[in-house]
């Protein structure tokens, strides 16, 4: 079930990846950079609305919350469909960006309130071998329902009827998660001293900041890819393939983190994987500006960054949430705002803003912002990396 509640976001970002340009097009746009407004306006939708989600759960629990958040992503689908112009298209993508929000804030909360540490993190890897296999289908899947109905708004059709049918799940098999004892009392200043608990964590901040430098270059991925398969390698067919591929590192480092994360800690996976990450983008990037580019070559220096992604960010989610469980609520909206506008929305829309007929924007952005996580989890460990888990940290 929290697959299918994190599968929202992400079918969101990616099911409509293959038919950018269409929509594009049927908008008047003549522009080929502005299709990329149509992920980033759903990903900073995402972004700002996940602050009000956080301080609502921890007040009224996590279902209610999480249930009006579906019924608004089932209506804010459908306006999409709707839409007549580039500009009531960019706002219903806010708002259904600001719906899906609901279940990004709220799975971590929900499986905070069941685990900590290790176990979580193995417990969000567990989850992440299904949500990541949605990246691998969702845009084939896109494709597909545009060639059955010839019309790109059929896809969002299928959204509403998808979040209808994770919201009757809901409805009938996730219970509370949330004490009635650990409610909190909405207030103002109440909001402001939980928020102020989030960004005052040094280990909660700087592995929050970590994640969203990591996933600013991967929404710059996202943003460009359909434009670097057309436009680069002449091989716009071969997209949903490449994409799938590149998402199949993924879930393969989900899976690879679920089974070795309680053995070796999340710091041991995690720093290794960002070392290792750091080595596959730099090497890239080298070969790129050398010219040695290729789409064979591309398609395997993503799935190994993927891989790496994948073995590092669940691990960073896990430590940024494990001094706070008794405000998870709104940890977790801080840590979602942190990772979904910053990075998501500011640094994927600079790097798909860069885009230039080549793949230096896309390829730099991956090895720049994973010296910004390096440099963000040296600080959020003292300068000492691979320190076993739950060890005191030296004053």
């Amino acid at each position: 079930m929290m697959a299918a509640l994190m599968a929202i976001s992400a079918f969101g970002t990616d099911i409509m990846l293959t038919v950018l340009p269409e929509m594009n097009a049927a908008m008047h746009q003549t522009i080929a950079n502005r299709q990329q407004w149509i992920i980033v306006v759903y990903t900073a939708g995402m972004g700002l609305t996940q602050l009000v989600y956080g301080p609502l759960a921890d007040a009224w629990g996590r279902k209610p919350v999480l249930l009006a958040g579906l019924i608004l992503f089932i209506l804010s689908s459908l306006l999409v469909a709707g839409a007549s112009s580039f500009e009531q298209l960019l706002a219903a993508r806010f708002i259904q960006g600001a719906a899906a929000a609901s279940s990004r804030v709220l799975v971590g909360s929900i499986v905070r309130d069941k685990y900590a540490g290790r176990t979580m993190a193995r417990v969000m890897s567990l989850a992440f071998v299904v949500f990541l296999g949605v990246p691998i289908l969702a845009p084939t899947l896109g494709a597909g329902i545009v060639a059955l109905t010839v019309s790109w708004r059929a896809i969002f059709l299928a959204l509403a009827a998808y979040g209808a049918l994770v919201a009757l799940w809901v409805v009938a098999r996730l219970p509370e998660s949330l004490h009635p004892e650990f409610r909190r009392a909405l207030s103002v200043l109440g909001i402001a001293r939980d928020f102020g608990q989030v960004v005052g964590n040094r280990v909660s901040l700087f592995y929050t900041l970590a994640m969203a430098a990591m996933f600013g270059a991967l929404m710059g991925f996202v943003t460009s890819a359909e434009q670097v398969f057309a436009d680069i390698f002449h091989a716009a067919r071969w997209f949903p393939l490449v994409f799938a591929i590149s998402a199949g590192g993924m879930a393969l480092g989900a899976f690879t983190n679920s089974h070795i994360v309680e053995r070796f800690g999340t710091r041991r996976v995690s720093h290794t994987a960002l070392l290792g990450y750091l080595a596959i983008t730099s090497t890239h990037l080298i070969l790129a500006k050398a010219g040695f580019e290729t789409l064979q070559g591309f398609a395997l220096f993503q799935a190994m960054t993927m891989y790496c992604f994948s073995l590092a960010t669940p691990n960073f989610g896990a430590m940024a949430m494990e001094e706070l469980g008794h405000i998870a609520g709104s940890a977790s909206s801080v840590q979602g705002f942190i990772t979904s506008l910053l990075g998501g929305a500011l640094l994927g829309l600079l790097i798909g803003q860069l885009y230039n007929d080549s793949v230096i924007p896309i390829v730099g952005g991956f090895a720049v912002l994973g010296v910004a996580a390096l440099v963000c989890v040296l600080l959020a460990e003292r300068g000492r990396l691979f320190r076993p888990h739950n060890l005191p940290v030296p004053q």
